[in-house]
């Protein structure tokens, strides 16, 4: 029955029922062309406005991390949703200043903690459009040049790596993602060949999954066995070497110890380690995984920029050799994030996600040429990240970036020479990429040094002087027990040799501080 319209509920008024008011005009949606000089002058304005506000003298807010959390807070003023708005200028200001007096400057020389570049100005610019156009790429109809911006990215980044005329590709929200959906093509096209339709099933068909990777990959590839249903249990690091790479003689003795209740799935080689920047070996690797039919994943996420680099660009040989790689260009590609990408030598390999949605796909609208990027992610809505990317690589090229990738490795190979120059330094790691990783000596016991470097970089995170990354690492080489030691990830093509040096000086200026207070709280004095 239809109800009439006495029994429909009445609703409350609109609020642009009022005399004299209106529904917001076109100006104020992005995707017009009064919105684009709307979104313009409001960008103008809180540019103007963070240019204004009072910056950091280092990388980070001094303070302690409570102090600088509530302060960034209150600025926005109490949690909860205001009846009426300030307005866009207003609200705008108000972030610009927030996120500048409060915030992370990742173009300051002394920010050398993570794998977290700077960002192109180009690429921000990009990335504005793309968002004033708010496109997705599942379908055609959601965003048809969004979508032909991908594939034009995706064909370029195949051709870099040389992967060959039937590669494909997605971008990602970053390579965490990009790792979990290598794997998931990985566990579909291992659980077919032995008979059992993985996206109808499960894997419970599929006895003793088994992942092998390096004992230095990245900890998503357990969360993707994680979330895969192949379990963490499946996962079996294999051990590296003494420049950190994956040995393959490890896996190939690793590989012949399956027992009968075993599924080998995939192997996942890491190319650029997030600590260390180490390379595994690919061509071994590759052959041996060739020769057990067995899929072969490489996390590039970190390394995949060396490909712009002469210089760097045979670290990476045997990539063209992958079924699936992962490569993260706001790592070595100075993108915001996010903008990682998953290519494939083989584009069948995403039939595993293909679907056919009656308000999305149809077949007779495909079969039109009507399709959409739908069958090559695990999302529906996508935003065009790609417009970002391309952008740079059209207005850089590869030498252009290239350029870029080696002024960052001679900033690490300059931070290596200090480190081996400096006596209360001691280098772990030399520079394979762009990072290097050292401890601060003090000539007392392990315990105490691995304190006086963790109290260190946490005293000069709290003066906001410098920003350094910490890990740990077995110092003495394989077998030996694991240390704290400290980071530099240089990714900031303008710094200098004399902003590593300022860096180094004040890690020296640190632990010569904190040194005498950790021997007392350590009880050793």
């Amino acid at each position: 029955m239809i109800p009439t319209t006495e029994a429909l509920p009445r609703l409350d008024p609109s609020p642009f029922d009022a005399p004299g008011d209106a529904p917001p005009g076109p100006s104020l949606l992005a995707g017009s062309r009064d919105g684009l000089a709307e979104v313009s002058a409001l960008v103008a304005s809180a540019a103007r406005q963070a240019r204004g506000a009072r910056r950091p003298s280092g990388p980070l807010p001094a303070g302690r991390p409570a102090d600088v959390l509530a302060a960034a807070s209150a600025a926005l003023g109490p949690e909860t949703l205001p009846v009426d708005g300030v307005g866009a200028e207003a609200a705008l200001r108000r972030l610009a200043t927030l996120l500048t007096e409060h915030g992370l400057d990742l173009t300051h020389p002394s920010a050398a903690a993570h794998l977290q570049p700077p960002a192109l100005s180009v690429a921000i610019a990009a990335d504005l459009l793309a968002s004033a156009g708010n496109a997705s790429l599942d379908t055609y109809d959601s965003g048809p040049s969004a979508i032909a911006v991908e594939r034009w990215l995706i064909g370029v980044l195949a051709d870099l790596a040389r992967l060959g005329p039937r590669a494909d590709g997605v971008m990602t929200p970053g390579g965490s993602l990009s790792n979990l959906l290598g794997l998931l093509l990985a566990r579909d096209a291992v659980a077919l060949r032995g008979g059992v339709d993985a996206r109808r099933h499960g894997v419970s068909r599929l006895p003793g999954p088994v992942v092998f990777c390096s004992e230095l990959s990245h900890f998503s590839v357990h969360r993707a066995c994680a979330a895969l249903g192949l379990g963490e249990g499946g996962v079996r690091p294999v051990p590296v070497d003494h420049r950190r790479r994956m040995r393959p003689e490890a896996l190939r003795e690793l590989l012949l110890s399956l027992g009968p209740d075993e599924t080998p799935v995939a192997v996942v080689a890491t190319a650029g380690t997030t600590d260390f920047g180490s390379v595994d070996p690919l061509p071994e690797i590759a052959e041996i995984a060739g020769s057990h039919g067995l899929w072969l994943h490489v996390d590039a996420a970190y390394g995949f920029g060396a490909l712009f680099s002469d210089r760097l660009a045979s670290r990476l040989t045997g990539l063209e050799l992958a079924d699936s790689i992962t490569l993260d260009l706001h790592k070595l590609g100075w993108q915001p994030a996010a903008a990682s990408v998953l290519l494939v030598s083989d584009a069948g390999a995403f039939t595993a996600l293909d679907r056919e949605v009656a308000y999305l796909n149809p077949a007779d609208d495909v079969d039109a040429g009507y399709d959409g990027l739908l069958g090559r992610s695990l999302q529906t809505t996508r935003r065009p990240d790609a417009v970002k990317v391309a952008a740079t690589l059209l207005a850089y090229g590869r030498a252009g970036l290239g350029r870029m990738v080696d002024a960052c490795h001679d900033l690490a190979r300059h931070a290596q020479r200090r480190i081996v120059a400096e006596p209360r330094l001691e280098l772990v790691a030399p520079a394979e990429l762009t990072t290097v990783v050292f401890r601060y000596c003090c000539g007392a016991s392990s315990a105490i040094e691995d304190r006086v470097n963790g109290a260190l970089r946490r005293r000069l995170l709290e003066s906001g002087e410098a920003l350094i990354g910490r890990t740990s690492a077995r110092v003495a080489g394989p077998g030996s027990p694991e240390r704290v030691c400290l980071k530099l990830t240089l990714l900031n093509p303008t710094a200098g040799p004399a902003d590593v040096d300022q860096l180094l000086d004040a890690v020296l200026t640190a632990g010569q501080a904190v040194e005498p207070a950790t021997r007392v709280v350590s009880g050793s004095e």
